[in-house]
């Protein structure tokens, strides 16, 4: 018996920004159709336009409900969304239109996940000044899912390649963030980052835990963090039987995971975590003047449902223009198979 494809959800994005075209390009490489029976959720007359555009020979097919896909290589499944007027599509602009298009996508999906309609959700780029100007005040997809899944426990997890990072503090301010490093958090986080490996396949997961401070506070010269907050919850999550280290001073945890020694990372706040992982994803070509790369993966951890995303924002500078690669949307339709592979074989367990 052949194995069953997981139904995953792809939100279009922004459509003044790239997501339309990552998500024609992705949908054009036929190892996606032989893992998954993939969905684009969002308005059918961009796709359309997209494909158009960028000479892509595929067929689209509007249909209304998930299940109504054809779920083959050279047709391109459109859960049909008549959320924009094109005359008002404006490419590699913020735009309160396309805002407003690109929220209804995603609201779409997770409404659809919620039921078990879909297995899993991968989200395209948005945009927050479109979103705000729409009159959706959330400061990101990761917000948007928390609140329509009702979970109030939550984290970010980035991937590129090895390296993999979960954050204890994302969409704050620097002051804020240091603020939040208390032990229950930080171990919450720790136990949410076994769980993520484990839905990723690996079967006894190293986590690495960073300092707060430089050197990891130095027992105590440099801040008291370390001693206070992220030590006990270190020691806590050992005694849960989590194979966790730390503190670790966060200049050379990151080398050491990337090299193989952690499967995962827990950073204390935003860019402590995003810097390692952008720099080893993202190429900038300055020949070009360009970006030639942008790889990785997010996904939320913490929801009742399934939900990657690309690591990448809606690159308004090249939308449009026929030169955004698909890489990361690619790689975000295979965690999100990987997750519904390993959470179908968990319930049959």
């Amino acid at each position: 018996m052949a194995k069953r494809r997981p139904l995953i959800g792809i939100t279009m994005g922004d459509p003044s920004g790239i997501g339309p075209e990552i998500c024609i390009k992705a949908l054009s490489d036929k190892k996606v159709y032989d893992i998954s029976r993939p969905v684009i959720i969002g308005d059918a007359k961009v796709i359309d336009k997209a494909a158009g555009m960028f000479g892509v020979d595929i067929e689209i097919n509007q249909i209304n409900k998930p299940d109504e896909g054809a779920f083959v290589y050279g047709k391109i499944d459109v859960l049909h969304m008549d959320t924009i007027d094109m005359s008002e599509l404006i490419f590699g602009q913020v735009s309160a239109a396309s805002g407003k298009a690109a929220f209804l996508a995603v609201k779409k999906a997770i409404g659809l996940a919620m039921l078990d309609e879909l297995d899993a959700t991968v989200t395209g780029p948005i945009n927050k000044e479109a979103l705000n100007l729409a009159g959706y005040h959330f400061a990101g997809h990761t917000e948007i899912y928390a609140h329509y899944t009702n979970t109030k426990e939550y984290t970010m997890l980035l991937a590129e390649g090895n390296l993999r990072v979960v954050h204890v503090s994302t969409h704050v301010s620097l002051r804020e963030a240091c603020d939040l490093v208390k032990k229950d958090r930080v171990l919450s986080i720790i136990v949410m980052a076994e769980a993520a490996c484990r839905s990723f396949g690996i079967s006894k997961p190293r986590i690495g835990v960073a300092g707060l401070n430089p050197h990891a506070g130095e027992n105590g010269l440099f801040g008291s963090e370390e001693t206070d907050e992220i030590i006990p919850a270190v020691y806590e999550a050992r005694k849960r039987g989590i194979d966790a280290s730390g503190p670790i001073p966060a200049d050379t945890l990151f080398s050491k995971a990337k090299g193989g020694m952690y499967d995962i990372v827990v950073a204390m706040y935003h860019d402590q975590g995003h810097i390692p992982l952008k720099l080893t994803g993202f190429t900038w070509d300055e020949s070009k003047n360009q970006w030639e790369a942008l790889n990785g993966v997010n996904i939320t951890l913490g929801l009742p449902i399934i939900r990657t995303s690309v690591d990448h924002g809606t690159a308004f500078d090249i939308a449009w223009s026929g030169i955004a690669q698909p890489k990361s949307m690619l790689t975000a339709i295979e965690y999100a198979v990987r997750m519904a592979d390993e959470r179908r074989k968990i319930c049959k367990e």
